[in-house]
């Protein structure tokens, strides 16, 4: 069987039957067709617009194979109204993946969480906001787009760390003046800035540019246990992860 593509086409492709006398028939001009990959003729017979498969007996025994196709359109024409100009041809499938609009992403209509940050440990504490904060949690997680929620740390000062990362974790500043870099260990900036810790872990799990920068603002690190978002309504961080709390 010979599948063209091309449109309003009709072609004939002859085969010779098992007859001796079709060995004896006149020599047909054919041209050889690379898409096909064997000989095939131009047919007499004038075009028939529906495509269709025929095959019908010729002279001298021979059967002709008559292949007739057009390119015709995917939509009926009495449904094509349904459609805009450009899906005439069909509805367009290739091109449906959604994309948030600015009213799905509104600011004030973000959830508030908050979390005690009381004997957790600092990078899985961090790891789980930066989720919620990215909306990595959310079915409609796009990267390019803030998707995510506010989330209010309390209880900065009473953060934890594994091993001996108390003393051995450093920190760096430097103020831009030659011989202006400044270290401190984990615990000499916890007891001077212990929002610092928590907003440079969850900081560092953000990505970097204009969207981590806006993202970073959804983070609010207070110490003790008071905050200023009461009207918020803020609800309890769902964290899953069972190692986050530190073992006594």
């Amino acid at each position: 069987m010979a599948v063209l593509s091309a449109s309003s086409c009709s072609f004939m492709i002859k085969s010779s039957s098992s007859s001796p006398s079709s060995s004896m028939a006149a020599p047909i001009n054919s041209s050889k067709s690379p898409f096909v990959g064997f000989s095939v003729s131009l047919s007499k017979r004038p075009w028939v617009p529906p495509t269709k498969l025929r095959i019908n007996g010729g002279e001298n025994g021979r059967r002709g194979l008559t292949v007739r196709c057009e390119d015709a359109p995917h939509v009926p024409v009495d449904q094509r109204w349904l459609f805009e100009q450009s899906e005439v041809n069909g509805p367009d499938i290739w091109n449906k993946t959604w994309y948030p609009k600015a009213a799905d992403h509104i600011q004030t209509q973000k959830p508030w969480y908050i979390v005690d940050a009381t004997d957790k440990i600092l990078g899985r504490l961090a790891s789980t906001i930066a989720i919620h904060i990215r909306g990595k949690n959310l079915a409609t997680y796009t990267p390019s787009v803030d998707m995510g929620a506010f989330v209010i740390v309390v209880n900065a000062e009473k953060v934890a760390v594994s091993g001996k990362k108390r003393t051995q974790k450093l920190y760096r500043r430097h103020s831009g003046r030659p011989g202006g870099m400044t270290v401190e260990t984990f615990d000499q900036l916890q007891q001077r800035i212990p929002e610092r810790i928590v907003e440079h872990a969850v900081r560092g799990m953000l990505p970097k540019g204009r969207l981590g920068r806006a993202l970073f603002n959804h983070l609010k690190v207070y110490k003790g246990p008071d905050h200023p978002h009461e009207a918020q309504k803020p609800i309890e961080l769902p964290i899953r992860d069972k190692r986050i709390q530190r073992q006594s």
